[in-house]
């Protein structure tokens, strides 16, 4: 007969002796697993039909229950804890004399028993926080962190550190390590057990201010970013709950890759979109010049926008009569002008200004009931604000705008963009945004990317755009400062995190500094914070890919490879593109997934390479498999995205296919930086002087 498995440790209380840790540990895991199934069908169980005054009530409840029921999953390879914390006291109770100390377990979400005491502590809760902070410097009441390392959902090593112990030496985690180097094949996954401390303040910083993180290549900022919000629904869930939670990366294949990590951490109500997705008022089938994209972009189009919705109020001329009965009610010229002009002063919305002015107008004349002698009340002051003689001249004074038709005209009519850009743009940049044929409709129109944000910049000016509680910014360098003006509408009374590199930026109007970015955001007090410790990109491979910091973002900080293992690198100049094909299956003998990442051109020669070799390979945004783990990558599409093993293919037709040199090379150090344990660059051509 086996022997019976041991109790469980309750995660709050002190740790029993034994001569077996590691079978300790397991079966801890194996409890808090079946306390974890338990707390699942207690959801699956609840009975609701008592308990809801009526069907709205219930179809509320019943939704909640299963999203919580979602959040209960337990990921059969993901660890439920990844490290636990015994504390030299109770917390709160440091300097009671003979104050017994409590441990706890760190895990992704928090496990309950039966009696309700935690078997697994929650990432995001304040005693929690000791595991990311502590150190041998500053331990914070935490004799031992105990790291544990899995392969696959099983529990198999761990690694502790005495930090109130004088005598041990400080020592690198070989169980951290392992995790962060870990080979990953399907999208990107959660660093919650491998958080830094300098990452963990960023995280944790409170929803009522915005923060812009400043990081390069395989600093974490994207993780960071992502658990930031994880750790704010967690602290303030009801408020976030109300006003929503949005994640906005730079395409779409970028948020298929990340789009695992907070149902992971058991966040399933976030939204994620691009850009495009936010200001998407029209059908874009059209593409702007760099030249025009980059005019259409500027900020000093907002200026002209404003000039041009506002161009259609008009002063009045005439008096507005009002007939009631056998009454006239006359609002003279000179008192509707004092109104018009209030309003303008006041600098509210286009669409509320309209509708405010004939309940002003209304107002007037219900003045002058009062001073006949009637007593009207809101019911006459509403019908007659529905008069039509005030109806029309609200038209006359006020009409509608609508935003396309207004965006249409300036971009097609020469005289009137003129108008409206005089001191604002000069007569060459007037001319590089114009079309060059006339269109007969809005729904006629090519419309591009830059034109739909005009568009959303003018619906605002209308009406106002609904604004969230957080909003995540990934991949921030590459937005124009409408792009920026489109997010921040977003979040006017929210915050914002604001995850980017300078050295990344690939647009011909990639931004230029943090600081003009957040106020274009409209976040200028914004915290701005550098990660500069590279956890993701092997030593060999950053050394040789910041050759270019120079050239793309002088006065940056390199970042500083923090990884043990130098990783694989190599260069081959090569004379055709079997060699290419060949450097793939090298690689592919590795563990892991691989990338070739090549210029847009390229792409279609070597997907036809890679077929004949009978080699399978998926598009960005695929999710690999452990039979399909070759990505075939447009250079323009890297960005964000990371493999275990990349082969990079002829670095100068990557800078030759970007517009200008400088863009050219920021491509470059994208697709030189997106390898985790070994790149290979291969060349026929010869490689980039700013290489050598």
């Amino acid at each position: 007969m086996s022997e019976p498995a041991p109790a469980p440790i309750p995660a709050h209380v002190p740790a029993p002796v034994s001569d077996d840790p590691l079978g300790r540990e397991r079966s801890h895991l194996a409890a808090s697993r079946a306390a974890l199934r338990a707390m699942r069908e207690d959801a699956e169980s609840l009975d609701i039909k008592d308990v809801t005054a009526n069907w709205v009530n219930a179809a509320v409840l019943s939704r909640q229950i299963e999203e919580r029921i979602k959040a209960l999953a337990d990921l059969s390879h993901t660890p439920l804890f990844f490290g636990r914390l015994d504390y030299l006291h109770a917390p709160g109770a440091e300097q009671a004399e003979g104050a017994e100390g409590e441990q706890f377990y760190i895990g992704r979400r928090h496990v309950h028993d039966a009696d309700g005491d935690p078997m697994v502590i929650d990432w995001r809760a304040p005693v929690s926080q000791p595991f990311y902070r502590a150190s041998k410097k500053d331990p914070l009441d935490v004799g031992l962190r105990r790291r544990f390392g899995y392969t696959g959902g099983d529990l198999t090593a761990y690694e502790d550190e005495h930090l109130s112990d004088p005598s041990e030496t400080a020592a690198t985690s070989k169980l951290l390590q392992q995790e962060i180097e870990r080979p990953r094949v399907g999208p990107m996954r959660d660093i919650v057990a491998t958080i830094q401390p300098e990452q963990d303040e960023i995280v944790r910083s409170g929803l009522g201010g915005s923060v812009c993180v400043q990081g390069g290549p395989g600093t974490g900022k994207t993780a960071v970013g992502l658990h930031r919000v994880a750790y704010l629904l967690y602290a303030h869930r009801e408020r976030l709950a109300r006003t929503g939670t949005l994640v906005i990366g730079p395409n779409s294949s970028f948020l298929q890759y990340i789009e695992q990590v907070l149902p992971a951490l058991g966040e399933l109500e976030v939204k994620q979109a691009t850009v495009d997705d936010l200001v998407a008022h029209v059908e874009v089938r059209g593409t702007d010049e760099s030249a025009a994209a980059v005019i259409k972009g500027d900020a000093r189009m907002a200026d002209v926008l404003r000039s041009a919705v506002y161009s259609h109020v008009t002063l009045p001329t005439e008096p507005v009569v009002v007939v009631r009965g056998s009454r006239r009610w006359r609002v003279p010229a000179y008192e509707l002008e004092t109104v018009v002009r209030e309003l303008l002063d006041r600098g509210i919305r286009y669409g509320a200004a309209r509708e405010a002015l004939p309940q002003r107008i209304a107002h007037m004349v219900l003045v002058q009931m009062e001073r006949s002698g009637e007593a009207p009340d809101d019911r006459v002051q509403d019908a007659v604000a529905r008069n039509a003689a005030v109806k029309a001249a609200v038209k006359t004074l006020w009409p509608p705008v609508e935003p396309a038709k207004l965006v249409l005209r300036l971009l097609t009519d020469a005289d009137f963009l003129a108008v409206h850009a005089a001191g604002i743009l000069d007569a060459d940049e007037q001319k590089e945004i114009l079309w060059a044929k006339p269109v007969r409709s809005v729904k006629a129109a090519k419309w591009s990317a830059a034109d739909a944000v005009l568009i959303d910049e003018t619906t605002d000016l209308v009406q106002r755009t609904h604004s969230l509680g957080h909003v995540v910014l990934d991949e921030a360098q590459d937005l124009s400062p409408m792009q920026y003006r489109a997010v921040g509408r977003r979040c006017t009374t929210g915050s914002a995190t604001v995850l980017g590199d300078l050295a990344q930026g690939t647009t011909p109007w990639a931004t230029r500094s943090w600081a003009e970015a957040l106020t274009h955001l409209g976040k200028a007090d914004a915290v701005i914070e550098e990660l500069t410790a590279g956890f993701r990109v092997p030593t060999d491979v950053i050394t040789y890919a910041s050759r270019l910091l120079p050239h793309i973002a002088p006065g940056l900080t390199p970042v500083a490879s923090v990884r043990e293992n130098p990783g694989f690198f190599d260069v081959r100049a090569i004379s055709g593109v079997g060699e290419v094909v060949a450097a793939c299956e090298e690689l592919l003998r590795n563990e892991g997934s691989t990338g070739l990442i090549a210029a847009d051109a390229r792409i279609p020669d070597l997907a036809q390479a890679l077929t004949a070799a009978g080699i399978g390979h998926l598009s960005p945004g695929e999710e690999t498999t452990h039979e399909t783990r070759l990505t075939l990558v447009p250079a323009s599409l890297a960005k964000g995205l990371e493999y275990d093993y990349v082969v990079l293919d002829d670095p100068q037709a990557v800078v030759d296919a970007e517009p200008d040199e400088r863009t050219g090379l920021r491509r470059l150090y994208v697709a030189l930086t997106r390898a985790v344990s070994g790149l290979i660059v291969t060349h026929t051509a010869p490689l980039p002087p700013q290489l050598a």
